[in-house]
């Protein structure tokens, strides 16, 4: 995989002992002598690197949910940070912590960290040839013990319900060191085999045979140091549709209009009614008021009165076949238009909804772009 150009032409002569992927094009980079930060252009940043001494006398670590800060402290420049994803934490501190232990001349020529382990203020540090251990909030500083694999007699395991136990003799004394049950078994194998190559051994009775007496059984009680607790795990509710109220349309039915009207013989008691009654009906035709009137005559003048979706034809010479067809006309030519309007609109919408879709596509990926830088600790 080739280096950027930027990176490699502030490495020099010094050769890249690690590399580790922070997400898209960001990387670190770890030589001999410092960390090398590569960021990548994009939407928040151009192109850069940043470097960082090994030679830092103290690095703490300060984890949040997205983002893990990494602060390197120097006798007389202070301190410089810079960020990772929380996801790429333990992949970057191994090889960071590994330069500052080389940094600092803990760690000899030739000499290479095995593993890295942190159970909450804990932090052991696995190598070819020793053990390193440092308690606090710092990940290490001048505060560091350290048991070289030289002067070990014996090793011994205590298991427990929730920790297991690490006997180190050291010089004869025991040294104990806890360590939670679910990360305790790699520890235990990492350690073993570290000890065994160092001694050139095949098997833990071997080694303690070969390194010194059998711990002793009786050696004091652990520290009880606590290992921290978990993380906090980090309502939607339904409305009931009301019913609606039921809206009942006109049926739109044609009101029939006889073609004749029977005429009654007037009587007494009706005259005055008969010559009060209007003629103006909007459902019913106008009955003569003269009975020797015939049926025929009386159909002049008459006002007939079609409800049809609101609308009312007058015209006594037109046949009722005549209105009919003018009447389905109408309704024919209104319903065509009807359907090319809402035709034309749903084209306009298909276009103006093809436009916004394209817009929210590049909006979403611009946004997850800044997720992802945001993610990479910029």
């Amino acid at each position: 995989m080739s280096v950027p150009g930027i990176v490699q032409s502030t490495l020099t002569d010094e050769d890249i002992a690690a590399r580790v992927s922070l997400g898209g094009d960001d990387e670190l980079f770890i030589t001999p002598t410092r960390t090398i930060v590569y960021r990548a252009e994009g939407l928040l940043s151009d192109e850069s690197v940043d470097e960082y001494p090994h030679d830092a006398d103290r690095l703490t670590l300060s984890e949040g949910r997205r983002k893990t800060k990494f602060s390197l402290e120097y006798p007389l420049d202070g301190s410089y940070e810079f960020t990772v994803p929380s996801s790429k934490t333990d992949a970057v501190l191994h090889p960071v912590l590994a330069g500052v232990l080389n940094g600092n001349e803990i760690t000899d020529p030739g000499e290479t960290v095995v593993q890295t382990y942190r159970f909450s203020e804990l932090t052991l540090i696995i190598t070819s040839d020793r053990l390193v251990k440092h308690i606090g909030g710092a990940v290490w500083d001048d505060d560091y013990e350290e048991y070289h694999f030289g002067d070990v007699t014996n090793l011994s395991f205590e298991d427990g319900s929730v920790a297991t136990q690490i006997v180190l003799e050291v010089g004869g004394r025991p040294q104990r060191i806890k360590a939670p049950n679910e990360e305790a078994n790699d520890l235990r194998e990492r350690l073993k085999r570290a000890l065994f190559d160092y001694h050139d051994v095949k098997s833990l009775e071997q080694l303690n045979e070969e390194v010194g007496d059998d711990g002793d059984d009786d050696a004091p009680t652990d520290s009880g140091m606590d290992f921290g607790g978990g993380i906090d795990p980090l309502d939607t509710s339904s409305s009931e549709d009301g019913e609606g109220d039921t809206v009942e349309e006109a049926d739109g039915r044609e009101a029939a209009v006889p073609d004749s009207i029977d005429a009654q013989p007037d009587r007494p008691d009706d005259d005055e009614r008969t010559r009060g009654q209007s003629s103006s009906s909007a459902s019913a035709a106008t009955v003569p008021s003269d009975p020797n009137e015939s049926a025929s005559d009386s159909s002049e003048g008459q006002r007939v009165a079609t409800v049809e979706t609101g609308d009312v034809f007058e015209n006594p010479d037109d046949s009722i076949e005549t209105r009919d067809a003018d009447r389905k006309k109408v309704r024919s030519t209104t319903g065509d238009v009807s359907r090319s309007d809402l035709l034309e609109r749903i084209e306009t919408l298909e276009e103006s909804l093809a436009r916004q879709n394209d817009l929210l596509e590049q909006q979403q990926e611009t946004i997850e772009q800044l997720i992802v830088e945001l993610r990479q600790g910029r």
